[in-house]
């Protein structure tokens, strides 16, 4: 079983998604820091709460009061924590040029910035390469590895780089892979909500013959 023929059965069985998580890059880049821990229509709610008060700009979050601008994201969790990163990330942003300027950076080097900023991790990282700058890299996030997991395509060990390196090397990495790469997390998303739950629904399931957790599951309410 291979990740591409993963992409297909998925493609197949959901059809394309036409995800887009944000109606500019900016937005993009604070979903990233606000759905740490928490789902995404909570952040939904939060970023409404930011675009109602005229707050959804790095100079607006970076001029806001703590207190407010946690009551504004409350929805999304951990509101302290997040507003202390979220006003970080925009004044590292707005000091690093803003978009215009981060956007010439090539891949790597603009992976390395983000990384160097405080409360940005590696999956926030990519969310923001891959859905803001529209880059070729992979996202994985916890979704992604429970199903390489029950596919036996991972053993839980893999570094999240190992994990990422692996779509990109078998998927390709270029500039035209940015659609392939989100329409596939956006599929990851949908199975992990539809079937591939904590608890897994897996009779039915467009994995199940190459799935071996998946067949052990069957088996076993069969009695088999």
């Amino acid at each position: 079983m291979t990740l591409r023929r993963v992409f297909h059965l998925l493609l197949r069985s959901y059809g394309p998604q036409h995800w887009w998580p944000g109606d500019s890059p900016f937005e993009v880049m604070v979903g990233a820091i606000l759905t740490q821990n928490t789902a995404w229509g909570n952040v939904e709610k939060a970023i409404h709460h930011l675009r109602a008060n005229d707050a959804l700009s790095p100079e607006a979050i970076t001029a806001s009061l703590p207190g407010v601008l946690a009551g504004w994201i409350r929805p999304a969790g951990y509101f302290n924590v997040k507003t202390a990163r979220l006003q970080n990330f925009c004044r590292w942003y707005l000091a690093a040029g803003a978009f215009d300027a981060l956007q010439r950076l090539n891949t790597s080097t603009l992976r390395q910035r983000l990384l160097a900023v405080n409360g940005v991790g590696p999956e926030t990282a990519d969310d923001m390469l891959l859905y803001a700058f529209e880059r070729p890299v992979f996202v994985i996030d916890a979704y992604t590895r429970r199903l390489l997991l029950r596919l036996g395509l991972a053993h839980g060990e893999e570094s999240y780089d190992k994990l990422r390196h692996a779509f990109e090397q078998q998927l390709g990495a270029t500039r035209r892979q940015v659609a392939l790469f989100n329409e596939y997390h956006a599929l990851i998303v949908m199975h992990a909500k539809v079937r591939c739950r904590k608890t897994p629904l897996c009779r039915g399931c467009c994995l199940l013959r190459n799935c071996p957790h998946g067949r052990h599951e069957v088996g076993t309410a069969r009695g088999d």
